[in-house]
Parts: C-alpha cells; structure tokens; sequence
C-alpha cells in the first residue's frame, strides 16, 4: 500500500503536494528501520534521542510576580525535566520620566531591580542550584533585560556562577556575557518595533543566540495572524516583528516557546513549554543541544515532533537538490492538521480524521483526558483522589496542571500563595492526584486541572474517577464513543469531564516525501502541528543550501 493510500486507509488526507512526491513506506517515531531500503542511509535515527521539557522563561515574587521561589521550582518538578526561574534584572533604556501614565509601571520596575540587587539575587542563585538534581530534574540560573529598542530578552546560564550585571543596552549585554556560557533569547517577539518588540536589525547568527521564543502567555508570533493574538496592554503584533518576517531576512534560528507566566507557575499548561532533544536529561547534552538549534516549541501538550531531511534534524543546516523529508508526530489528543512549510508556504498539510474509528482489536491504545475544574465560587476547589483503570495499563501520563492566569501586576493586587499541583502516587495501574482548581475568570480563559493518560486496555476496562469522597466510572468502549460529565454537588458546582478517548489513528501520524525544488540559494522547512483541542507545536527550521 503506497502512502497515499495507507493516509486514506486511517483517516488521513494529504493536501498540497503539486511540488512534492511522496515515498512509499513511514516509521514509527524514531525508528529509522521501518523506511525504504534506500532511505535508510539518509534519515539518522532518533532510537537514541529523546524530547525533554522545559520552561527557560517565567517570573516569581523574586522581582515582581506572585508566589514564591520555592513553590515555582516544586511546581515545575511536577511537569517539567529542566527549568529556569527568571528574576527581571534590567532596563537600560526604560521610559517615562515626563509621562504620569508610565509611573507605576516603572515603579513596580525600578523596585525589583533594587530588591534583586540588596541580596535577592545571591538568595535566588543558592535556591536554584539547591533545587537541581542531575539525571531528575535541571535547573538553570537566568534573569531577564526589558529594552525599548532592541525588545526584551532572557539571558540563560549553564553555571550557577552567573553574574549580575549592568549594561546600556541589549548589545551592551551580549558584549558584556560573551565569556560565559551562556544564552541571550528575545522574546515576545511581534510587539512593536521601538516599544519592546523585536527589532530584527540587531539580530546576530552567533552562539548566543541560537533560538527564539515565539509563544507565550502574551501571544503568538509566528506571523501577524493566526492563533492567540496578542492582548497584553503593551500592544497588537506586526508583521517586521514576527518570526517569519526573521526567516525571510535569511536568519537561523531554533524555535521555542515558554509560558513568561507571572503567578510562579513554569510549565503551566497552554502558556507554553520548550522542547530539547537530547540523549539524556545531562546539564551538558541538553545545555549542548540548545545551541545546536535541537529544540522544539509546544503551547502545552508535548507533542512529539520528528522532522528530518536528509541526514539534517531541526535545526540543522544541510546542503541538497533532492530533499527526502521524514515527518512523525505523536500528539497528546486528536491531531486537526500537521503542516509542512517552506519559505513561509505551506506545501504540504496532513489533515486528521474528524473523528477517527477505533481498530477492531479486543485490546488497543488510546490516550484519555481527564479535566477537574468548572468552579462557579471564588474559592479554591482541592481535588484529592485518583484515577484507577481496572484492567489493562496506564503506560504514560502527561499533567497539565497550570498556575493563576496573571501575566504582569495590576495596581491594588494583593500577593497570593501559589497552590502546587502534585502527582502523589502512580504506577501501571493508578494516577494518585493532589490538584486545587481556581474559578474560570472569563469564558475564553480555561483554569481546569488536568492529565492524559495513556492507557493500552480492553474495551471492557473501566476508567474509574475516586475524588473527594465522589465516585465515577465508564468503559473504555463508552468513552471512544464521547466524552463524560459529572458535577460533584450539583448543577452550578465543580465538575469532572472524562474526555473522548483518543485512538492511534487520531494522535499518530507518519509520512515521507521528496521535495526536489530548490527555490532559493538557502530553502528553510519546519513542521506545525494544531490539535482538534486548539494546541499547537512547532519544529525548529532545518535550512537546505543549494547544491
């Protein structure tokens, strides 16, 4: 059965490959045994690769924020390989001596750089190199500079030896950091230029700038249009300021995102999370693989993304006329489409089934969602309980616990006390959960506590909810057909959602191409990935020179 035909077979279809065609023959993630015999040499596995997950950009009350340092780091061990708390440090060119409108703005601003410098900073270095545990879970000293002009940036450290300096200017930074190991990453690119947005004049292809932050809680800046527009007061996007406006300028970067979340919540679900691929959770294989561009970006679900061409991976730079592109994607939920972009087009897109037919087969795979949350009082709600299959096994477990949604002080707040979301117990047949879900505050804005379970089982086998003294339970064959609700004290109180178990056909998708149209001196390729549930994930680019 060739490609085309093996799409249709599950549900798939493929559009938009008049300047492509495809091989016959895909892999499983990773597996480069499953090609065509004469793709083998080309595609370098991945068997010894693995996707680790982070947060390099997100804020405590160690400058300005809510929560503690402490709680964020035990927040972020609960879903997250490798962290980086990040204290705001700097401000060279920071505006308002002649504008009453700006003065609590840079009020809150000049205080927390004062505190950050009274011993603040050497409390924060001691309390994250405490929280790191090599070969568990990293953590990674950083602070960030705001710039007018050149827009705002994280400088990321491999050492716990990090200094804190001063500069005149994001240049002036780079200059002053060029000794140490360590990463300078824009973010919330798309504002505008002049106004703490990205100015891509000052880009420079150097080793301190090896990746971009291109989602956050602020919004998405892939292009001036799209999903997740920009709300945050300082401003809408546009187009010079954007990630591929950077490509079209001819820069290479790896894309990321991470959550800027200002509740000391890392990793909170659907702000945003970076992916590295790496051998190992190591400090230097993951710290190496950043700078090789190896990195991916999620909004929350850790969608799974192996992109090659040629002998290249994300990020890399190769040199070709017959471009042999491999493509797998395992998401956490029902994958709407997967596209393939080049030079900003999109030349081929995989769409998912709109409802894809489980198999036949007594035992199968599927990946279940279970949502805690829908509190109508303002109070917290504390979930304590499990989650218990009562045949067959929970093979993997994805959280997607979030913190409160601030994204930078509001005059008259009062300081909160971060609740951490913890995974108590499990093993291959039980999740234990100790979760607080806060009030929805709008209804476009989600606060729901959650996991994914992936679970392998018999249709018979029962998914069964024990909270707060509440039972529930379905079978596996009744969540296939739709998800399940159940309020704990009635109508208009917190509620329970079982969602749609997820077959393979929905989540897992393969395909091999050949593109072999060079339409520049220098093509780059990525991968974007939009799950049914609306979150996304992105490849870095893999640049293809002409040979």
């Amino acid at each position: 059965m060739d490609r085309r035909n093996f799409l249709k077979a599950s549900g798939w279809t493929l559009l938009g490959l008049a300047a492509a065609e495809t091989i016959p023959g895909c892999a499983k993630l990773g597996d480069r045994d499953s090609l065509p015999g004469d793709l083998k040499k080309g595609f370098p596995s991945l068997k010894d690769l693995k996707v680790f997950w982070g947060d390099v950009h997100n804020h405590c009350n160690v400058t300005y924020g809510h929560g503690d340092l402490s709680d964020a780091l035990a927040a972020a061990e609960q879903q997250l390989d490798f962290v980086s708390v990040t204290p705001h440090a700097l401000w060279p060119d920071i505006p308002g001596e002649n504008d009453p409108r700006l003065n609590w703005v840079i009020g809150y601003h000049t205080e927390a750089f004062r505190r950050l410098r009274a011993g603040g900073y050497d409390k924060y270095l001691a309390a994250v190199r405490a929280a790191n545990r090599p070969g568990e879970f990293l953590t990674f000293p950083s602070y960030e500079c705001h710039s007018m002009e050149h827009g705002d940036h994280v400088a990321l450290f491999h050492g716990f030896d990090a200094p804190l300096v001063e500069c005149t200017s994001v240049p002036d930074l780079k200059e002053r950091l060029k000794e140490y190991d360590c990463y300078i990453t824009p973010h919330h690119m798309g504002y505008m230029t002049g106004f703490r947005g990205y100015n891509w004049a000052a880009f420079s292809q150097d080793r301190q700038t090896p990746f971009v932050e291109m989602f956050s809680r602020p919004g998405l800046a892939e292009s001036d249009t799209g999903d997740y527009d920009f709300l945050h007061d300082m401003g809408p996007r546009i187009w010079e300021g954007s990630i591929q406006y950077g490509l079209e300028q001819g820069h290479k970067f790896g894309l990321m995102c991470s959550t800027d979340q200002h509740a000391g919540y890392p990793g909170s679900y659907g702000d945003g999370r970076i992916g590295v691929y790496a051998p190992a959770l190591d400090r230097d294989a993951i710290w190496e693989n950043m700078g090789k561009r190896h990195v991916c970006g999620v909004t929350g679900d850790k969608i799974k993304i192996d992109f090659r061409i040629n002998g290249g991976v994300s990020g890399d730079v190769i040199r070709a006329g017959r471009r042999e592109i491999y493509l797998n994607v395992e998401g956490q939920n029902a994958i709407d489409y997967v596209d393939l972009i080049k030079n900003g087009q999109c030349i081929a897109r995989l769409n998912g089934p709109h409802r894809a037919a489980a198999p036949s087969d007594d035992v199968i795979r599927t990946k279940i969602k279970v949502n805690f949350g829908w509190n109508r009082e303002e109070e917290y709600v504390h979930w304590q309980g499990q989650l218990r299959l009562t045949d067959g096994t929970i093979d993997d477990m994805q959280t997607c616990f979030r913190g409160a949604a601030f994204t930078s002080p509001q005059p008259g707040e009062t300081e909160f006390h971060t609740r951490v979301n913890r995974v108590v117990g499990r093993d291959a047949r039980h999740v234990e959960l100790d979760m607080y879900s806060s009030k929805n505050p709008n209804v476009m804005t989600p606060a729901m506590q959650g996991v994914v379970l992936d679970v392998t089982a018999s249709r018979t086998a029962k998914l069964v909810a024990e909270f707060n003294g509440h039972t529930y339970e379905h079978p596996i064959a009744e969540l296939l057909e739709g998800a399940r609700a159940h309020f704990l004290r009635g109508w208009l109180s917190e509620a329970v959602q079982f969602e749609r178990a997820q077959p393979e056909a929905a989540f897992c998708v393969g395909h091999c191409m050949v593109d072999d149209k060079a339409q520049r001196d220098t093509d780059y390729y990525y991968v974007r990935v939009r799950q049914r549930d609306g979150q996304w994930g992105w490849s870095s680019p893999i640049w293809v020179e002409r040979v």
